[in-house]
């Protein structure tokens, strides 16, 4: 399928049908400077790329028609979810958009002892601009499933679904401690015939704090390491990712 222009739709779509694109228009009209007749590539999340050729279009008005449907193969093959405490506002949507491209498929925010923005109550508000993020980085790295957005958390609330395996990455474990890329590649070894849902949690800007680690490991969270050098928080998120979709055959 030729490479064309993405956009995230919020609605079902199907062969030969004729959608309303208003919510597009002036990004299609005005910024993009297409007309009628040109051809996109609309995604939903349900796995199929789907090629329309615009009927209509004005700055305040728009619509295609489905003409195609494919399927993918882009979007994620493993549930792991990224559980990141609150940083700095560039920082925080920079990790949303990298995680976003790298294959993450949910993204919990967390509000620690040292998180930056407190309290969960003004991380909620940016919801909407988040959600406009993650669409944004799927319509760019090829997905057709935007991650999940999780509501904003505490750390003390956090409860570890007993069907997932969590890596806790925290630069001051002993070293005892595997390397996060051993304990994956350890989990891929069991001989499972599926990976369970995986789960990564990052901390703070500060760091956590030995109660917060305490708490997290008493719910099942398994302490690993990313190496002998300290990273930044949003340079270990990356990383801690692409470590575990590598050794999973993600990357």
């Amino acid at each position: 399928m030729p490479a064309r222009r993405r956009f995230f739709v919020e609605a079902p779509l199907a062969v030969g049908e004729i959608h309303r694109l208003d919510a597009l228009a002036h990004q299609l009209a005005t910024v993009l400077r297409l007309k009628s007749g040109d051809a996109i590539t609309l995604i939903n999340g349900d796995g199929y790329e789907y090629l329309a050729v615009l009927t209509e279009l004005s700055p305040r008005r728009a619509a295609g028609q489905v003409q195609e449907r494919h399927p993918t193969n882009t979007d994620p093959q493993i549930d792991l979810t990224l559980y990141l405490c609150s940083l700095k506002q560039d920082k925080f949507e920079w990790v949303l958009q990298k995680a976003t491209e790298l294959g993450a498929t949910r993204i919990v925010p967390v509000v620690s002892q040292r998180s930056v923005v407190r309290p969960v109550s003004a991380l909620a508000a940016k919801h909407t601009r988040w959600s406009a993020i993650l669409r944004e980085a799927t319509e760019q790295c090829g997905r057709t499933r935007p991650p999940g957005l999780a509501n904003p958390v505490k750390l003390s609330e956090i409860k570890l679904p007993k069907d997932v395996y969590g890596f806790l990455a925290w630069e001051e474990a002993g070293e005892d401690a595997p390397t996060l890329g051993q304990a994956v590649s350890a989990l891929c070894s069991t001989g499972l015939h599926a990976l369970p849902p995986l789960a990564l949690f990052i901390g703070p800007e500060g760091g956590l704090a030995s109660d917060e680690v305490q708490s997290l490991v008493a719910c099942g969270w398994r302490i690993v390491t990313l190496g002998r050098r300290i990273l930044r928080a949003e340079t270990a998120a990356l990383a801690g990712l692409a470590i575990i979709l590598h050794r999973c055959g993600e990357l």
